[in-house]
């Protein structure tokens, strides 16, 4: 008879392993707890979708949201049962506060800042105490850079168009106004007894009032983007201030020919001479912009628009659309299709789309000698606990100061110059050294082009930035310009020169 002997563990090392083991897991689930419950809470619970949020919107009293002057925008009504509901200073406001309702929920700063709005978010210790409180909630008032008076302003001078318009300081990134026409009436969404005829009203409103244009609607840009162009070209080292093509004067009347596609001016100045980049952008010359955009080569543009925001949504207060130089379906460098395409692009034409606030940031980063400042719109929040500042942010150097100022020298030439002023009429603010570009962005076939204009001004020391659209505007840039130049001559008048 065979016997075996079987080893035995000594039970120590069994209940080690054991203890180690329950050990780890508890281990794990502390982590799991803490991260959770103290990394990642903030921002849970500043979620629009937060159960919490949303329970705390509905009976507690709302913060308030007020322009960089104090004065209300959004604000808190009760109905006759005794109930909250929000009400709003101006429809010319709604697309950037945005509205509160019972029955259809939130959008625009109303949003975004739900959480901090209704007292949910304040700083990860009182987060995790506030439950052991006897008053849980800190509503906070939302503090912005946004000026009441050229908000309005900025509505009334896009008047019956579609468009819009956003004006920052270029030093701060802060937003002054931020409009975008059609408005809508948001007390009427947040009344519970307007709520359903207004909102199914706007929902069939072919005109689609509650798109924030100034964020979420891409446009071709035309020749503002000639100035997306000539970051990417100066910067890259393509070109300098003196460089001329002699393809440019080659071209003459029947214009440059690009891989079989040929490339027109819009006009007849200047047409057959090598132009310089100053004397391009004063005349807004295709040819010289389709010539700097093929020596810079795909790459180079796509990084240097990627570096002014293109390509990502932008940092902001509230959701924004990524702008595009190129849909990025082609095998050339950049992502481009080819040579023609890439040619078209630096014009703003071919498979370009920007969106406003892009385009403003554009005019900044080249007002501010090359630095791109963080757009934002809220400067603080402010509740019984206290009041946190935010203050601005550099997002980044996109060229040197050197080459920034090469290109606001071109770009007060298109404004201020003899044969610019012809494109840019009414946009020389009064008294003032200004810079601009003016753009008319060709849709194809029979709809009439998109009118565009951005500009700063100081010229040497500029305090505000602006960026205009106005939608399928029969005079393309001709329409854009003046109110571009109204309204900055409306800050000057404001805030004092």
């Amino acid at each position: 008879m065979l016997s075996t002997t079987r080893t035995r563990r000594p039970i120590g090392i069994t209940i080690t392993h054991i203890a180690l083991a329950i050990a780890i897991g508890f281990g794990a689930l502390a982590g799991a707890a803490g991260y959770w419950g103290v990394v990642v809470a903030p921002d849970l619970t500043r979620s629009p979708n937060d159960a919490a949020v949303i329970a705390a919107s509905r009976t507690v009293e709302r913060g308030e949201i007020l322009d960089r002057n104090g004065r209300a925008l959004a604000r808190n009504e009760r109905d006759d049962n005794g109930e909250l509901y929000r009400s709003y200073a101006n429809p010319a406001v709604s697309q950037v506060v945005g509205y509160y309702s019972r029955r259809f929920g939130s959008a625009g700063l109303e949003r975004a800042y739900s959480a901090e709005l209704a007292g949910l978010a304040t700083d990860p210790l009182a987060d995790a105490l506030r439950k052991f409180g006897g008053d849980p909630y800190d509503p906070q008032d939302l503090h912005l850079s946004l000026d009441y008076g050229l908000q309005r302003a900025a509505i009334r001078a896009l008047g019956d168009e579609k468009g819009a318009v956003v004006m920052m300081d270029p030093t701060t990134g802060e937003v002054l106004a931020m409009a975008s026409n059609p408005t809508y009436d948001a007390s009427a969404i947040a009344n519970p007894r307007t709520a359903e005829e207004t909102f199914a009203a706007l929902q069939d409103d072919p005109d689609n009032p509650l798109l924030p244009r100034a964020t979420l609607g891409r446009y071709v840009p035309g020749s503002v983007f000639k100035i997306v162009t000539a970051v990417a070209a100066l910067g890259s080292g393509a070109i300098t201030p003196e460089t001329t093509f002699p393809e440019q004067a080659d071209a003459g009347e029947d214009g440059l020919l690009v891989n079989g596609f040929r490339i027109r001016e819009g006009h007849s100045l200047r047409r057959g001479q090598a132009l310089t980049i100053g004397q391009a952008t004063e005349i807004s010359s295709n040819i010289f912009y389709a010539l700097a955009g093929l020596a810079s080569g795909g790459d180079n543009l796509v990084d240097f628009a990627g570096r002014l925001g293109f390509g990502a949504p932008l940092p902001f207060d509230l959701p924004t659309a990524a702008s595009q130089v190129t849909n990025g379906r082609g095998d050339d460098p950049g992502g481009f299709v080819d040579d023609v395409e890439l040619a078209n692009a630096a014009y703003g034409q071919g498979e370009t789309f920007v969106t406003p606030l892009q385009m403003a940031l554009v005019a900044s980063t080249v007002a501010n000698d090359g630095v791109l400042m963080k757009p934002r719109l809220v400067t603080a929040v402010e509740g019984k606990r206290g009041t946190r500042e935010i203050g601005p942010e550099q997002l980044r150097r996109v060229i040197s100061a050197e080459d920034a100022r090469v290109i606001q020298r071109a770009m007060r030439r298109a404004v201020e110059g003899e044969l610019g002023r012809q494109f840019t009429s009414g946009a020389k603010v009064s008294g003032i050294p200004t810079a601009g570009k003016s753009g008319t962005a060709e849709l194809g076939g029979s709809g009439e082009p998109h009118s565009w204009f951005i500009g700063f001004a100081p010229v040497n020391q500029p305090r505000v930035a602006i960026a205009v659209l106005v939608e399928r505007a029969g005079r393309g840039g001709a329409v854009a310009a003046p109110i571009g130049g109204n309204l900055m001559e409306r800050y000057f008048e404001e805030f004092g020169e």
